[in-house]
Protein backbone atom coordinates (compact mmCIF):
# COMPACT_ATOMS: atom_id res chain seq x y z
CA UNK A 1 0.00 0.00 0.00
CA UNK A 2 1.19 3.43 -0.71
CA UNK A 3 3.46 4.91 2.10
CA UNK A 4 1.41 8.42 2.09
CA UNK A 5 -1.93 6.04 3.21
CA UNK A 6 -0.43 4.52 6.29
CA UNK A 7 0.94 8.06 7.26
CA UNK A 8 -2.32 9.30 7.28
CA UNK A 9 -4.10 6.15 9.18
CA UNK A 10 -0.84 6.87 11.96
CA UNK A 11 -1.86 10.77 12.07
CA UNK A 12 -6.02 9.75 12.63
CA UNK A 13 -4.42 7.30 15.69
CA UNK A 14 -2.56 10.00 17.37
CA UNK A 15 -5.37 12.67 17.15
CA UNK A 16 -7.75 10.53 18.04
CA UNK A 17 -5.87 8.16 20.33
CA UNK A 18 -7.67 5.45 18.70
CA UNK A 19 -4.91 1.74 17.66
CA UNK A 20 -3.36 1.28 14.21
CA UNK A 21 -5.38 -2.35 14.29
CA UNK A 22 -8.62 -0.46 15.17
CA UNK A 23 -8.23 2.12 12.32
CA UNK A 24 -7.33 -0.77 9.49
CA UNK A 25 -10.16 -2.70 10.52
CA UNK A 26 -12.32 -0.22 9.78
CA UNK A 27 -11.15 0.81 6.58
CA UNK A 28 -11.18 -3.29 5.89
CA UNK A 29 -14.79 -2.99 6.69
CA UNK A 30 -15.89 0.13 4.67
CA UNK A 31 -14.14 -1.84 1.70
CA UNK A 32 -16.21 -4.50 2.11
CA UNK A 33 -19.36 -2.54 2.50
CA UNK A 34 -18.47 -1.08 -0.54
CA UNK A 35 -18.18 -3.84 -2.72
CA UNK A 36 -21.06 -5.71 -1.48
CA UNK A 37 -23.09 -2.39 -2.26
CA UNK A 38 -21.79 -2.32 -6.14
CA UNK A 39 -20.96 -6.26 -6.63
CA UNK A 40 -22.29 -8.59 -4.37
CA UNK A 41 -25.32 -8.66 -1.46
CA UNK A 42 -24.68 -8.26 2.32
CA UNK A 43 -25.12 -12.87 2.67
CA UNK A 44 -21.09 -12.57 0.72
CA UNK A 45 -17.93 -13.53 2.98
CA UNK A 46 -15.70 -10.66 2.30
CA UNK A 47 -12.27 -10.30 2.76
CA UNK A 48 -10.02 -7.14 2.12
CA UNK A 49 -6.58 -7.30 1.76
CA UNK A 50 -3.35 -4.24 2.01
CA UNK A 51 -0.97 -5.90 -0.01
CA UNK A 52 3.13 -3.95 -0.09
CA UNK A 53 3.61 -1.96 -3.05
CA UNK A 54 -0.61 -1.68 -4.53
CA UNK A 55 -2.33 0.93 -4.26
CA UNK A 56 -5.49 -0.24 -4.30
CA UNK A 57 -6.72 -3.24 -1.97
CA UNK A 58 -7.53 -6.85 -2.87
CA UNK A 59 -10.92 -8.09 -2.27
CA UNK A 60 -11.26 -11.83 -1.87
CA UNK A 61 -14.54 -13.66 -2.01
CA UNK A 62 -14.94 -16.32 0.63
CA UNK A 63 -16.84 -19.61 -0.19
CA UNK A 64 -16.91 -23.45 1.12
CA UNK A 65 -16.05 -25.98 -1.45
CA UNK A 66 -19.08 -28.57 -1.30
CA UNK A 67 -20.46 -31.29 -3.35
CA UNK A 68 -23.82 -29.76 -4.21
CA UNK A 69 -24.28 -26.15 -3.63
CA UNK A 70 -27.63 -25.15 -1.69
CA UNK A 71 -26.11 -21.50 -0.71
CA UNK A 72 -24.44 -19.48 -3.52
CA UNK A 73 -23.55 -16.62 -1.67
CA UNK A 74 -21.05 -19.04 0.45
CA UNK A 75 -20.52 -21.94 -1.35
CA UNK A 76 -18.89 -23.03 -4.29
CA UNK A 77 -19.33 -26.80 -5.81
CA UNK A 78 -16.51 -28.55 -6.04
CA UNK A 79 -15.89 -28.82 -9.94
CA UNK A 80 -16.07 -25.28 -10.04
CA UNK A 81 -13.29 -25.23 -7.31
CA UNK A 82 -11.10 -27.17 -9.04
CA UNK A 83 -11.49 -25.25 -12.37
CA UNK A 84 -9.77 -22.15 -9.94
CA UNK A 85 -7.39 -24.45 -7.99
CA UNK A 86 -7.09 -28.31 -9.05
CA UNK A 87 -5.57 -29.49 -5.54
CA UNK A 88 -9.08 -28.24 -3.75
CA UNK A 89 -11.08 -31.00 -1.52
CA UNK A 90 -14.41 -30.93 -0.24
CA UNK A 91 -14.59 -29.09 2.87
CA UNK A 92 -11.68 -26.49 2.06
CA UNK A 93 -12.46 -22.69 2.24
CA UNK A 94 -11.43 -20.54 -0.84
CA UNK A 95 -10.81 -17.06 -1.81
CA UNK A 96 -11.48 -15.99 -5.04
CA UNK A 97 -10.37 -12.50 -6.10
CA UNK A 98 -12.81 -10.23 -6.98
CA UNK A 99 -11.23 -6.84 -6.50
CA UNK A 100 -13.13 -4.38 -8.92
CA UNK A 101 -11.42 -1.61 -10.80
CA UNK A 102 -13.42 0.80 -9.36
CA UNK A 103 -16.21 1.74 -7.06
CA UNK A 104 -19.54 3.56 -7.61
CA UNK A 105 -20.00 6.79 -6.36
CA UNK A 106 -23.30 4.92 -4.22
CA UNK A 107 -20.60 2.68 -3.18
CA UNK A 108 -17.51 4.90 -2.00
CA UNK A 109 -19.89 7.08 -0.34
CA UNK A 110 -21.28 4.22 1.93
CA UNK A 111 -18.09 3.24 2.33
CA UNK A 112 -17.34 6.71 3.79
CA UNK A 113 -20.01 6.98 5.77
CA UNK A 114 -19.32 3.43 7.38
CA UNK A 115 -15.53 5.02 8.29
CA UNK A 116 -16.41 8.04 9.71
CA UNK A 117 -19.32 6.28 11.82
CA UNK A 118 -16.79 3.31 12.97
CA UNK A 119 -14.43 5.88 13.90
CA UNK A 120 -16.66 7.86 16.28
CA UNK A 121 -17.22 4.97 17.70
CA UNK A 122 -13.63 3.86 18.27
CA UNK A 123 -12.75 6.95 19.75
CA UNK A 124 -16.15 6.45 22.47
CA UNK A 125 -14.85 3.59 23.43
CA UNK A 126 -10.97 4.65 23.73
CA UNK A 127 -11.98 7.79 25.76
CA UNK A 128 -14.67 5.16 27.98
CA UNK A 129 -11.38 3.10 28.71
CA UNK A 130 -9.17 6.23 28.98
CA UNK A 131 -11.36 7.74 31.96
CA UNK A 132 -12.44 4.65 33.01
CA UNK A 133 -9.76 4.20 34.86
CA UNK A 134 -9.51 7.08 36.13
CA UNK A 135 -12.56 7.26 38.42
CA UNK A 136 -12.16 8.74 41.94
CA UNK A 137 -9.30 10.25 41.10
CA UNK A 138 -8.35 14.27 40.46
CA UNK A 139 -7.90 15.68 36.62
CA UNK A 140 -6.71 19.43 35.64
CA UNK A 141 -8.82 20.82 34.19
CA UNK A 142 -9.16 24.37 31.53
CA UNK A 143 -12.20 26.21 31.58
CA UNK A 144 -13.30 27.30 27.81
CA UNK A 145 -16.63 28.83 28.41
CA UNK A 146 -19.20 29.70 30.68
CA UNK A 147 -22.53 29.40 29.72
CA UNK A 148 -26.04 29.93 31.73
CA UNK A 149 -24.44 29.05 35.03
CA UNK A 150 -22.55 26.17 33.50
CA UNK A 151 -18.52 26.19 33.69
CA UNK A 152 -17.54 24.02 29.99
CA UNK A 153 -14.11 22.79 30.80
CA UNK A 154 -11.93 20.35 28.99
CA UNK A 155 -10.14 17.46 30.33
CA UNK A 156 -7.37 15.62 28.05
CA UNK A 157 -9.12 17.20 25.16
CA UNK A 158 -12.41 16.31 25.80
CA UNK A 159 -15.09 18.45 26.94
CA UNK A 160 -16.93 18.01 30.12
CA UNK A 161 -20.15 20.44 31.49
CA UNK A 162 -19.22 21.39 35.15
CA UNK A 163 -22.64 21.83 36.58
CA UNK A 164 -23.62 24.35 39.09
CA UNK A 165 -24.43 22.29 42.08
CA UNK A 166 -20.75 21.17 41.56
CA UNK A 167 -19.05 24.38 41.74
CA UNK A 168 -17.66 25.69 44.90
CA UNK A 169 -20.01 28.41 46.10
CA UNK A 170 -18.50 32.04 45.10
CA UNK A 171 -15.46 30.93 43.07
CA UNK A 172 -14.71 32.83 39.92
CA UNK A 173 -14.44 30.82 36.70
CA UNK A 174 -12.87 32.33 33.76
CA UNK A 175 -11.81 31.30 29.94
CA UNK A 176 -8.64 29.99 30.27
CA UNK A 177 -8.21 29.02 34.02
CA UNK A 178 -6.99 25.93 35.48
CA UNK A 179 -7.83 23.95 38.38
CA UNK A 180 -7.97 20.62 39.73
CA UNK A 181 -11.53 18.72 39.51
CA UNK A 182 -12.75 15.30 40.72
CA UNK A 183 -13.94 12.65 38.79
CA UNK A 184 -16.62 10.77 40.33
CA UNK A 185 -17.57 8.09 37.59
CA UNK A 186 -17.97 7.71 34.36
CA UNK A 187 -20.69 5.93 32.00
CA UNK A 188 -21.02 5.06 28.29
CA UNK A 189 -23.52 6.39 26.22
CA UNK A 190 -24.31 6.44 22.62
CA UNK A 191 -23.18 10.37 22.34
CA UNK A 192 -19.27 9.26 24.06
CA UNK A 193 -18.05 8.84 27.63
CA UNK A 194 -20.16 11.02 30.44
CA UNK A 195 -17.81 12.34 32.90
CA UNK A 196 -19.49 13.38 36.19
CA UNK A 197 -17.03 16.39 37.67
CA UNK A 198 -16.72 17.75 41.14
CA UNK A 199 -15.19 20.82 42.96
CA UNK A 200 -17.35 19.92 45.63
CA UNK A 201 -16.71 16.50 46.38
CA UNK A 202 -15.10 15.31 49.81
CA UNK A 203 -12.53 13.06 48.72
CA UNK A 204 -11.59 16.25 46.54
CA UNK A 205 -10.02 17.11 49.44
CA UNK A 206 -8.74 14.49 49.88
CA UNK A 207 -7.14 13.81 46.93
CA UNK A 208 -5.38 16.75 46.87
CA UNK A 209 -4.33 15.72 50.54
CA UNK A 210 -2.50 13.13 48.92
CA UNK A 211 -0.77 14.85 46.11
CA UNK A 212 1.13 17.75 48.57
CA UNK A 213 1.49 15.48 51.72
CA UNK A 214 3.96 12.37 50.73
CA UNK A 215 2.83 10.62 54.33
CA UNK A 216 -0.58 10.13 53.13
CA UNK A 217 0.21 9.00 49.61
CA UNK A 218 3.01 6.65 51.06
CA UNK A 219 0.16 5.57 53.39
CA UNK A 220 2.11 6.36 56.59
CA UNK A 221 -0.86 8.67 57.57
CA UNK A 222 -4.93 7.29 56.90
CA UNK A 223 -7.40 9.84 56.42
CA UNK A 224 -9.80 8.00 58.86
CA UNK A 225 -13.08 10.60 57.87
CA UNK A 226 -13.80 13.60 56.09
CA UNK A 227 -16.55 16.43 56.46
CA UNK A 228 -17.00 19.14 54.41
CA UNK A 229 -19.19 22.24 53.60
CA UNK A 230 -17.68 22.74 50.11
CA UNK A 231 -16.54 26.89 49.47
CA UNK A 232 -16.21 27.11 53.68
CA UNK A 233 -15.04 24.69 55.80
CA UNK A 234 -13.97 21.01 56.03
CA UNK A 235 -13.24 18.79 58.74
CA UNK A 236 -10.55 16.04 58.22
CA UNK A 237 -9.58 12.94 61.09
CA UNK A 238 -6.28 11.49 59.97
CA UNK A 239 -4.27 8.55 61.97
CA UNK A 240 -0.53 7.15 62.20
CA UNK A 241 -0.06 3.65 63.13
CA UNK A 242 3.50 4.86 64.22
CA UNK A 243 3.75 6.92 67.57
CA UNK A 244 6.86 8.61 66.23
CA UNK A 245 4.77 9.85 62.88
CA UNK A 246 2.42 13.35 64.28
CA UNK A 247 -0.42 13.09 61.57
CA UNK A 248 -2.21 16.69 61.99
CA UNK A 249 1.90 18.31 62.07
CA UNK A 250 2.24 16.35 58.88
CA UNK A 251 -0.49 17.02 57.15
CA UNK A 252 -0.02 20.79 58.27
CA UNK A 253 3.82 21.39 57.46
CA UNK A 254 6.26 23.61 58.48
CA UNK A 255 4.41 26.87 58.83
CA UNK A 256 1.11 25.70 57.38
CA UNK A 257 2.92 25.43 54.08
CA UNK A 258 1.32 22.32 53.29
CA UNK A 259 -2.36 22.60 53.83
CA UNK A 260 -2.20 26.38 52.54
CA UNK A 261 -1.24 24.98 49.33
CA UNK A 262 -4.95 22.57 49.28
CA UNK A 263 -6.69 25.56 50.61
CA UNK A 264 -5.35 27.63 47.67
CA UNK A 265 -6.93 25.15 44.99
CA UNK A 266 -10.42 25.21 47.43
CA UNK A 267 -10.49 29.06 46.58
CA UNK A 268 -9.39 29.17 50.52
CA UNK A 269 -11.92 26.72 51.85
CA UNK A 270 -10.63 26.68 55.17
CA UNK A 271 -9.49 22.94 56.48
CA UNK A 272 -9.16 21.70 59.63
CA UNK A 273 -6.77 18.65 60.85
CA UNK A 274 -7.93 16.61 63.34
CA UNK A 275 -6.14 13.97 64.94
CA UNK A 276 -8.96 10.52 65.00
CA UNK A 277 -8.86 8.36 67.75
CA UNK A 278 -10.11 5.50 69.05
CA UNK A 279 -12.08 6.72 71.98
CA UNK A 280 -15.46 8.44 70.31
CA UNK A 281 -15.22 10.78 73.45
CA UNK A 282 -12.24 11.99 72.85
CA UNK A 283 -13.27 12.51 69.06
CA UNK A 284 -15.73 14.07 69.08
CA UNK A 285 -14.47 16.95 71.82
CA UNK A 286 -11.18 17.08 69.51
CA UNK A 287 -13.81 17.37 66.61
CA UNK A 288 -15.45 20.06 67.98
CA UNK A 289 -12.46 21.89 67.79
CA UNK A 290 -11.82 25.43 68.57
CA UNK A 291 -14.52 24.71 71.43
CA UNK A 292 -12.81 23.29 74.30
CA UNK A 293 -15.15 20.94 75.59
CA UNK A 294 -16.13 20.07 79.52
CA UNK A 295 -17.12 16.61 78.73
CA UNK A 296 -19.25 14.61 76.55
CA UNK A 297 -21.24 11.64 76.92
CA UNK A 298 -22.02 8.97 75.05
CA UNK A 299 -25.95 7.93 75.20
CA UNK A 300 -25.77 5.54 72.28
CA UNK A 301 -22.36 4.10 70.79
CA UNK A 302 -23.60 2.29 67.81
CA UNK A 303 -24.57 -1.07 69.78
CA UNK A 304 -27.82 -1.09 67.84
CA UNK A 305 -27.67 -0.55 64.58
CA UNK A 306 -31.22 0.56 63.78
CA UNK A 307 -30.66 3.54 66.28
CA UNK A 308 -28.61 6.63 65.42
CA UNK A 309 -25.40 6.94 67.55
CA UNK A 310 -25.91 9.64 69.82
CA UNK A 311 -23.55 12.00 72.43
CA UNK A 312 -24.27 14.82 74.80
CA UNK A 313 -21.90 17.57 74.83
CA UNK A 314 -21.20 19.88 77.62
CA UNK A 315 -19.38 23.04 77.36
CA UNK A 316 -18.75 26.89 79.09
CA UNK A 317 -21.77 29.28 78.16
CA UNK A 318 -18.93 31.16 76.74
CA UNK A 319 -17.93 28.18 74.72
CA UNK A 320 -21.39 27.26 73.36
CA UNK A 321 -21.42 29.76 70.13
CA UNK A 322 -17.75 28.70 69.29
CA UNK A 323 -19.41 25.41 69.51
CA UNK A 324 -22.10 25.62 67.25
CA UNK A 325 -20.54 27.95 65.06
CA UNK A 326 -21.79 30.38 62.61
CA UNK A 327 -25.32 28.67 61.65
CA UNK A 328 -24.23 25.43 63.24
CA UNK A 329 -22.05 24.58 61.00
CA UNK A 330 -19.03 23.46 63.54
CA UNK A 331 -21.34 21.37 65.11
CA UNK A 332 -22.60 19.95 61.60
CA UNK A 333 -19.56 19.36 60.75
CA UNK A 334 -18.44 17.34 63.83
CA UNK A 335 -21.63 15.51 63.49
CA UNK A 336 -20.72 14.02 59.91
CA UNK A 337 -16.82 13.67 60.91
CA UNK A 338 -17.54 11.38 64.05
CA UNK A 339 -20.50 10.10 62.61
CA UNK A 340 -22.57 10.94 66.23
CA UNK A 341 -25.84 13.09 66.89
CA UNK A 342 -24.38 15.73 68.83
CA UNK A 343 -26.45 17.66 71.48
CA UNK A 344 -25.11 20.45 73.05
CA UNK A 345 -25.62 21.81 76.68
CA UNK A 346 -24.22 24.43 79.29
CA UNK A 347 -21.97 23.00 81.26
CA UNK A 348 -23.77 23.63 84.61
CA UNK A 349 -26.75 21.16 83.42
CA UNK A 350 -24.37 18.09 83.15
CA UNK A 351 -25.37 16.99 86.99
CA UNK A 352 -28.92 17.11 86.57
CA UNK A 353 -28.66 15.13 83.19
CA UNK A 354 -26.27 12.59 84.34
CA UNK A 355 -29.03 11.76 87.56
CA UNK A 356 -31.92 11.93 85.36
CA UNK A 357 -30.24 10.00 82.48
CA UNK A 358 -29.80 7.27 85.02
CA UNK A 359 -33.23 7.04 86.55
CA UNK A 360 -34.36 6.50 83.55
CA UNK A 361 -31.97 4.00 82.28
CA UNK A 362 -32.94 1.58 85.55
CA UNK A 363 -34.78 -1.27 84.74
CA UNK A 364 -35.32 -2.27 81.04
CA UNK A 365 -33.14 0.28 79.74
CA UNK A 366 -31.25 -2.66 77.19
CA UNK A 367 -34.90 -3.54 76.01
CA UNK A 368 -37.00 -2.48 72.93
CA UNK A 369 -39.99 -1.44 73.12
CA UNK A 370 -43.07 -2.64 70.26
CA UNK A 371 -45.20 0.47 68.73
CA UNK A 372 -47.04 -0.18 65.59
CA UNK A 373 -46.84 2.40 62.88
CA UNK A 374 -48.73 2.31 60.00
CA UNK A 375 -49.83 -1.39 60.89
CA UNK A 376 -46.46 -2.34 60.89
CA UNK A 377 -44.45 -3.45 64.05
CA UNK A 378 -41.13 -1.33 64.19
CA UNK A 379 -38.64 -2.22 66.99
CA UNK A 380 -37.79 1.23 68.77
CA UNK A 381 -34.51 1.36 71.26
CA UNK A 382 -36.20 2.66 74.86
CA UNK A 383 -32.78 3.99 74.95
CA UNK A 384 -33.71 6.91 72.69
CA UNK A 385 -37.41 7.89 74.35
CA UNK A 386 -35.49 7.89 77.23
CA UNK A 387 -33.02 10.52 76.84
CA UNK A 388 -35.82 12.14 74.86
CA UNK A 389 -37.71 12.55 78.25
CA UNK A 390 -34.25 12.83 79.85
CA UNK A 391 -33.54 16.30 77.31
CA UNK A 392 -37.38 17.50 77.83
CA UNK A 393 -37.56 16.90 81.95
CA UNK A 394 -33.75 18.75 81.81
CA UNK A 395 -34.31 21.74 80.42
CA UNK A 396 -37.52 22.47 81.90
CA UNK A 397 -36.24 22.65 84.72
CA UNK A 398 -33.13 24.48 83.94
CA UNK A 399 -35.14 27.39 82.22
CA UNK A 400 -35.82 30.13 84.65
CA UNK A 401 -39.61 30.75 85.67
CA UNK A 402 -40.34 34.50 84.09
CA UNK A 403 -39.18 32.59 80.34
CA UNK A 404 -41.19 29.30 81.27
CA UNK A 405 -44.08 31.62 82.11
CA UNK A 406 -43.57 33.59 79.22
CA UNK A 407 -43.49 30.09 77.30
CA UNK A 408 -46.29 28.73 78.22
CA UNK A 409 -48.80 32.10 77.42
CA UNK A 410 -47.18 32.22 73.89
CA UNK A 411 -49.14 30.60 71.39
CA UNK A 412 -46.45 30.63 68.65
CA UNK A 413 -45.35 26.94 69.56
CA UNK A 414 -48.74 25.22 69.40
CA UNK A 415 -47.98 23.80 73.17
CA UNK A 416 -44.94 22.23 71.94
CA UNK A 417 -42.14 21.66 75.14
CA UNK A 418 -39.72 24.56 76.03
CA UNK A 419 -36.72 21.90 75.36
CA UNK A 420 -37.96 21.48 71.59
CA UNK A 421 -38.51 24.80 70.84
CA UNK A 422 -35.01 26.59 72.45
CA UNK A 423 -33.74 23.92 69.89
CA UNK A 424 -36.18 25.14 67.06
CA UNK A 425 -35.07 28.79 67.97
CA UNK A 426 -31.40 27.93 68.12
CA UNK A 427 -31.93 26.49 64.52
CA UNK A 428 -33.64 30.01 63.41
CA UNK A 429 -37.07 28.80 63.59
CA UNK A 430 -39.14 32.36 64.88
CA UNK A 431 -42.94 30.33 65.19
CA UNK A 432 -44.41 26.96 64.40
CA UNK A 433 -45.45 28.82 61.46
CA UNK A 434 -41.83 28.43 59.94
CA UNK A 435 -42.48 25.00 60.19
CA UNK A 436 -45.68 24.50 58.13
CA UNK A 437 -45.30 22.22 54.83
CA UNK A 438 -42.14 20.45 56.27
CA UNK A 439 -42.43 16.15 56.36
CA UNK A 440 -41.50 14.60 59.22
CA UNK A 441 -38.04 13.65 57.28
CA UNK A 442 -37.43 17.04 56.90
CA UNK A 443 -38.48 17.44 60.54
CA UNK A 444 -36.05 15.40 61.83
CA UNK A 445 -33.00 17.10 59.66
CA UNK A 446 -33.13 19.88 61.44
CA UNK A 447 -30.20 20.30 64.16
CA UNK A 448 -30.95 19.19 67.59
CA UNK A 449 -34.11 17.28 66.60
CA UNK A 450 -34.25 13.73 66.82
CA UNK A 451 -36.69 11.16 65.74
CA UNK A 452 -39.15 11.64 68.75
CA UNK A 453 -39.17 15.71 68.97
CA UNK A 454 -39.49 15.27 65.02
CA UNK A 455 -42.62 13.44 65.39
CA UNK A 456 -44.08 15.90 68.41
CA UNK A 457 -43.04 18.72 65.89
CA UNK A 458 -44.98 17.05 63.16
CA UNK A 459 -48.04 16.56 65.38
CA UNK A 460 -48.28 20.11 66.34
CA UNK A 461 -48.20 21.07 62.79
CA UNK A 462 -51.71 19.26 62.68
Amino acid sequence: MNPQFFAAIHQICDEKNISFDRVMETIKSALATAYRKDFGNKEEEVEIIFQDGSDAATVLLIKEVVEEVFDINTEISLEEARKMKGDVEEGDIIKIDVTPLEYGRIAAQAAKQVILQRLQEAERDSLYEHFKNRENEIMTAQVMRIEGGNVHIQIDKHNVVLGHKDQISGERYYNGKRMKVYLDRVAHTNRGPQLSISRTHPNLVVRLLEMEIPEISEGDVEVRSIARDSGVRSKVAVWAEEDKIDPVGACIGQKGVRIQSVMNELNNERVDIIEWTEDPKEFIATALQPAKIAEVIIVNGGEDPNVPKRAAVFVEEEERPMAIGKQGQNVRLASDLTGFELDLYNLEQLPAFKEKLKELMKGDHAKATERRIDDKELNVSAAEDQLAAAEASLMEDEVPAEKAEKKEDSSEWNGLSTAITNKLEAAGHASIDDLKGMELSELEAIEGIGKVSAKKIFEALG
